[in-house]
C-alpha cells in the first residue's frame, strides 16, 4: 500500500473548508438578530425564541432547494442570485404558515470546494436572510468526490420559524373572500427543468440575447426569487390576512387550493395582471396555456387571501411596503382553481 496518503489527495481539502468559514463569517455576523446565540464554529446553532419576543412559540419549519435553476447558474458562471433563492424558497413558504423565520441554516455539497464560489453563494444567503430577517445560524460545507461532476454543487436550506400558539395561518377563510396577487420577480425557482428545454428546442444559449427583453437570456432566467417576508408579515400583523399562498411549483393551480377549506375554491382572472415578457415566451414557444398555469406563477408570486372589506387597506398596505399588488380573483363555492 502507498505511504503518505492524504484527504487532500483523495480529493477532499480540509484547509480549503476552514477558508471558507473564516471568509464567510462576517456575513453570518451580520444576521444576528434577537435570540441568536453563538458563533459559526460550533456543532449546532442556538437560537432563544423567548429573546425574539414570544411567551408561548410554536415552531414552523421548511426545508427546499433551487432546483435545476442551479444548472443554469453553473453553466452560466453566474452564483450571485442562487443563495437568495434559496433563502427566499424556505422563507417563503414558511410565512404562508403564519410563521416569522428566526433562522436559517444551508447546505453544500461538491465534487471540489472553490472557495471564491461557495463565498459567492454563502455571501447571497446571508443577505438575504438579513432582508427576511432571520439569522444565518451555520450550515454544512461537503466535499463528494465521486458522487459530483467536476465544478458541480448542490444545494439545500432550512429555516425555522416562530408564531404565538393560536395565530397560524391560514384561517377564517370564507366565500366572497378577496385574492391579492403580489407580482413575482421573474420565474423564480421552479420549472426550470421545462425552461431549459424550451431554451434547448429554440437553439438559444444561456449567453444568448434575451428573445423577450434586454440583456442575455441567462440573466433574465437568473433574476432571484422574491423575499415576500417583511411584506407578508406586516399584513399579518395589520390583521385581516386570512391566508397566504406561495406561489411555486405547481403554478397557482395546485398552491392556492392548499390553503382552502373543504368545499371552496378559487376563481381566477389571468387577465387582472400583466403577465411578464418571459412567461409570453415561453407560451409562444409552445408550452400549454394550462401548463403554463400549472407549473410556473406567470408573474403572481404570493397570494394573500382577505374579506372583501379588507382588500382596500391591504392592499394599501402591502404596496406600501414595496409590492406590486393586483386584485385576481376570490374565493368561491366548490373545489380547485378556475379560470375566467
Amino acid at each position: 500500500m502507498a505511504k503518505g496518503m492524504t484527504y487532500a489527495g483523495a480529493g477532499v481539502d480540509i484547509a480549503a473548508g476552514d477558508a471558507l468559514v473564516e471568509r464567510i463569517k462576517p456575513a453570518a455576523r451580520a444576521t444576528a438578530r434577537p435570540g441568536s446565540m453563538g458563533a459559526l464554529g460550533g456543532f449546532g446553532g442556538l437560537f432563544d425564541p423567548r429573546a425574539a419576543g414570544y411567551d408561548d412559540p410554536v415552531l414552523v419549519a421548511a426545508t427546499d432547494g433551487v432546483g435545476t435553476k442551479l444548472r443554469i447558474a453553473l453553466d452560466a458562471g453566474d452564483l450571485s442570485g442562487v443563495g437568495q433563492d434559496l433563502v427566499a424558497m424556505c422563507v417563503n413558504d414558511l410565512v404562508c404558515q403564519g410563521g416569522e423565520p428566526l433562522f436559517f441554516l444551508d447546505y453544500l455539497a461538491c465534487a471540489r470546494l472553490d472557495v471564491d464560489r461557495a463565498a459567492t453563494v454563502v455571501e447571497g444567503i446571508a443577505a438575504a436572510c438579513a432582508e427576511a430577517g432571520c439569522a444565518l445560524l451555520g450550515g454544512e460545507t461537503a466535499e463528494m468526490p465521486g458522487m459530483y461532476g467536476e465544478g458541480d454543487l448542490d444545494l439545500a436550506g432550512f429555516a425555522v420559524g416562530a408564531m404565538e400558539r393560536g395565530k397560524g395561518l391560514p384561517r377564517d377563510v370564507a366565500e366572497g373572500d378577496v385574492l391579492l396577487g403580489l407580482a413575482s420577480s421573474g420565474v423564480h425557482s421552479n420549472g426550470f427543468s421545462l425552461v431549459r428545454r424550451v431554451a434547448d428546442a429554440a437553439g438559444l444559449a444561456w449567453g444568448d440575447p434575451a428573445p423577450f427583453g434586454d440583456g442575455t437570456l441567462g440573466e433574465a432566467l437568473l433574476a432571484p426569487t422574491r423575499l415576500y417576508v417583511r411584506s407578508a408579515l406586516a399584513a399579518v400583523r395589520a390583521g385581516g390576512v386570512h391566508a397566504l399562498a406561495h406561489v411555486t411549483g405547481g403554478g397557482i393551480t395546485e398552491n392556492l387550493p392548499r390553503v382552502l377549506p373543504e368545499g371552496l375554491g378559487a376563481e381566477v382572472d389571468p387577465g387582472a395582471w400583466q403577465r411578464p415578457a418571459i412567461f409570453d415566451w415561453l407560451a409562444g414557444q409552445g408550452v400549454d396555456p394550462a401548463e403554463m398555469l400549472r407549473v410556473f406563477n406567470c408573474g403572481i408570486g404570493m397570494v394573500a387571501i382577505c374579506a372583501e372589506d379588507e382588500a382596500t387597506r391591504l392592499a394599501g398596505l402591502l404596496q406600501a411596503e414595496g409590492e406590486r399588488v393586483f386584485r385576481i380573483g376570490r374565493v368561491v363555492r366548490g373545489q380547485g382553481v378556475a379560470y375566467r
